[in-house]
């Protein structure tokens, strides 16, 4: 239930939240192929910090996970992977990240994910009043208040950033 008037796509992450009765705003941007984060907040007039990137990684069993990361941050995978007590954390290839999501990259939302998996919140996401997040399209972010993403997901909540 977008609180907004304009008209938002409709993604299995919409959905998703209408289910949990969830109210969110809608934010569409010309999607840049590589602009990521900087690009769409830039688009939005945002802080960086407050446009969250939704990764799908895995471990060395190619068993999947998402991670919510600041925009201007990374993941350190190092630090990830020893939290989590495997060898290795690594970025999922892209057509396997889609197949774990059934979002294309780009346009992954932690949202309404077509395979069950475990979310990684980094913690300092929680002091943020409002973030953005992908609403499941290329384009296209939804904002709403931090707790709220804790709340819906149960994320485990890290601290793995690495400044960029």
């Amino acid at each position: 239930m977008s609180t907004r008037k304009e008209k938002f796509p409709v993604t299995p992450a919409t959905r998703w939240l209408q289910t949990q009765g969830m109210a969110f705003d809608g934010h569409l941007y010309p999607y840049q192929e590589r602009g990521g984060t900087a690009h769409s907040a830039q688009s939005l007039g945002v802080d960086e910090h407050q446009v969250i990137k939704t990764l799908i990684m895995e471990n060395e069993h190619r068993q999947p996970l998402i991670v919510l990361m600041h925009g201007d941050r990374q993941v350190s995978t190092k630090e990830l992977a020893r939290l989590l007590g495997v060898k290795t954390i690594a970025p999922c290839d892209p057509a396997v990240a889609s197949k774990h999501s059934g979002y294309l990259v780009g346009g992954t939302s932690p949202f309404g994910v077509r395979k069950a998996m475990p979310v990684y919140l980094e913690s300092s996401i929680l002091d943020l009043p409002l973030i953005y997040l992908n609403g499941g399209k290329r384009g296209f972010l939804i904002s709403l208040p931090p707790a709220e993403v804790q709340r819906l997901l149960q994320p485990t909540l890290v601290n793995v950033a690495i400044e960029e």
